[in-house]
């Protein structure tokens, strides 16, 4: 297994004047401290409005600055949403591929189509549509990367005329393509589109071996890419928190796991939310503040979250994705947990890990061979597109000046 990290920048009230400016920066010296020490990846969400759950509405911003102060991490968005009117597909090509060119090819691009009341109502996206949204700007974002020029797309969500978008990534054709999945149907339709499904629903491990058998087996047997290459690759999710007194990790991180589940079922479950006003801290507080049930969890000594992987790796997962940013979790456990796992725990599954993967890839060969030659291809417009200049710009123009 590889493991990564997973960034939500949560921020429970009450909001000091610095409060996110501190959120943001001690968020990327914690990356930067895992990538020190040997993180995989680190993943960031996108979210509007969802008040101290996250407040991480721009994260090909955040990318960018962890780009710049890492060297080997590979950068997640976890995910972007892609139905046109919260961001628009041409954007989303040039935004992935300008991340790409300044990490110098690390950039993951995992998607998905949001679901909160407060986002989509604000974006005016249809609750019954955003999947055939996020389907069809999916297909189109990932040929805006490769053709050259872009041949256009008249679709039901996406008009899009002939263009050549640029700057086009560092990785070919692009980088790895992933989906936000929460449920064993969307993991499905993951493995059929040929990307990664990123599983950001708490499982135990047993249910993982089932979901990544059935995502495997889709893979091989069924896939037709919707990009121009297979990421066959399945993510889990996993609150942690590493510490050498093991009653300190899971009384510090049981508790901000609780503010996750409750932040969390305010927003998208029970939650009745008054923008600006409404404290979730208060009311976790005023609710007992206790963790929701739930055993899959990692936190304790270094021995004991070896103990608990043990499980894990015999799932066939391919990452897990460490959630240690949650509630009031300090800045200096998150960055002492970071070392310590790095450092301690996950080396041991580097040999392991490089054997692992090219074995996957042998077996994986003929199938993936298959699914691309099964990838229908885009006729091109039958008349040529020739953009003509306007012809004025200010004080400039391209007609002659009249001397008369």
């Amino acid at each position: 297994m590889k493991f990564g990290l997973l960034y939500e920048l949560q921020l429970p009230r009450p909001w000091a004047p610095d409060a996110e400016y501190k959120l943001v920066q001690n968020a990327l010296e914690q990356i930067e401290v895992a990538d020190r020490f040997g993180a995989t990846s680190a993943w960031a969400v996108e979210h509007h409005f969802l008040e101290e759950y996250a407040h991480s509405s721009a994260p090909e911003v955040f990318l960018a600055a962890a780009s710049q102060r890492t060297r080997n991490i590979r950068l997640g968005h976890g995910i972007v949403a892609l139905p046109p009117a919260m961001n628009p597909t041409y954007r989303v090509a040039e935004r992935i591929a300008m991340l790409d060119l300044v990490s110098g090819g690390r950039v993951e691009f995992g998607t998905g189509e949001t679901s909160s009341n407060a986002e989509i109502e604000a974006f005016h996206v249809p609750r019954e549509e955003k999947r055939p949204m996020w389907r069809e700007a999916l297909e189109v974002v990932a040929r805006m990367m490769v053709e050259e020029p872009f041949q256009g797309h008249n679709g039901k969500y996406i008009q899009a005329p002939v263009r050549n978008v640029v700057p086009k990534p560092l990785q070919k054709p692009h980088p790895p393509l992933w989906v936000a999945c929460s449920q064993l149907e969307m993991i499905r339709v993951a493995a059929k589109l040929g990307i990664g499904a990123l599983t950001f629903g708490f499982v135990s491990p047993e249910e993982a071996r089932q979901y990544t058998e059935e995502y495997y087996r889709i893979i091989e047997t069924e896939c037709e890419p919707v990009g121009f290459s297979v990421n066959a690759n399945i993510a889990f999710t996993m609150f942690y928190l590493c510490d050498r007194d093991g009653d300190k990790a899971r009384r510090i991180g049981r508790d901000g796991a609780g503010f996750f589940f409750h932040s969390f079922g305010h927003h998208y479950l029970f939650g009745e939310h008054e923008p600006g006003r409404t404290s979730i801290y208060d009311n976790y507080r005023a609710s007992g503040g206790l963790p929701a049930p739930t055993a899959q969890d990692g936190f304790g000594t270094p021995d004991e979250i070896r103990s608990y992987l043990k499980q894990w790796e015999e799932t066939g997962v391919d990452q897990i994705l460490l959630l240690a940013q949650n509630g009031n979790v300090p800045h200096e456990a998150i960055c002492s947990s970071h070392e310590l796992f790095f450092k301690e725990i996950a080396p041991e599954y580097h040999e392991r890990e490089e054997k692992r993967q090219k074995e996957k890839a042998a077996r994986l060969a003929p199938a993936i061979e298959r699914a691309l030659k099964r990838k229908k291809k885009v006729e091109p417009p039958r008349e040529k597109t020739v953009i003509r200049a306007y012809g004025k710009f200010g004080i400039f123009s391209a007609e002659p000046a009249n001397t008369k």
